[in-house]
């Protein structure tokens, strides 16, 4: 235990609860994927990713209230307020995205939601290794390779929305044009979130190492 850890207690509840958070996305984002590849019982599968966004939505919640709480916290105020937000929007989109497939009542999925919700998965494994890893930050740069791939995937994603819609737009159905891009890009907003993640963890490794 270090001096400051010492003169200094650490809650290490706000760790406990991000791996809690970062553990739900990633189920969020393999129950998305299920969905695109095999889309039937959609309204079924669809409420499972309802009920982990509620439950997202619950520890975002104590984040915020033992964040109101605590006095000394093992992070900067700051930074627990800005990874308990791009947690819980990726999980938003996610969440959201499922919806829009119900409820725009789409006949099927294409290759570019799967692909789409691939990136996400992707992305969501490595946000739950970087949070674990923020605990301690004994390993600093584990923790920036892990930002370092969520960018890299998250630039993939750019580019798949970029064929998805230019594919797109050779249909001529105005009102299809209209759902699909709305799922492609809410698909692609959940990549840019993670991202947000991957930078507020990339900070926390930096200050804190």
């Amino acid at each position: 235990m270090g001096f400051r850890d010492w003169v200094i207690p650490q809650d290490k509840i706000f760790f406990d609860l991000f791996e809690q958070q970062a553990t739900i996305v990633k189920e969020a984002a393999e129950q998305l994927v299920i969905l695109t590849e095999d889309f039937t019982n959609v309204k079924e599968k669809r409420h499972e990713i309802e009920k982990l966004e509620h439950k997202g939505d619950q520890i975002t919640h104590d984040i915020y209230e033992h964040l109101n709480l605590t006095f000394i916290t093992p992070l900067e105020p700051e930074e627990i307020s800005r990874l308990a937000s791009s947690l819980d929007e990726v999980l938003d989109y996610i969440d959201g995205t499922s919806e829009m497939m119900l409820y725009f009542s789409i006949e099927a999925t294409d290759s570019y939601m799967v692909e789409l919700a691939k990136i996400i998965h992707l992305q969501c494994i490595e946000i739950e290794e970087a949070v674990r890893g923020i605990r301690k930050i004994s390993n600093p740069k584990y923790i920036e390779e892990r930002c370092i791939e969520i960018n890299r995937l998250e630039n993939l994603a750019d580019d798949v929305l970029a064929h998805a819609i230019t594919d797109l737009f050779h249909t001529q159905h105005a009102i299809t044009i209209i759902k699909l891009k709305d799922i492609y890009e809410h698909l692609e907003q959940a990549t840019d979130y993670s991202e947000d993640v991957a930078n507020v963890l990339s900070d926390i490794a930096i200050r804190h190492s």
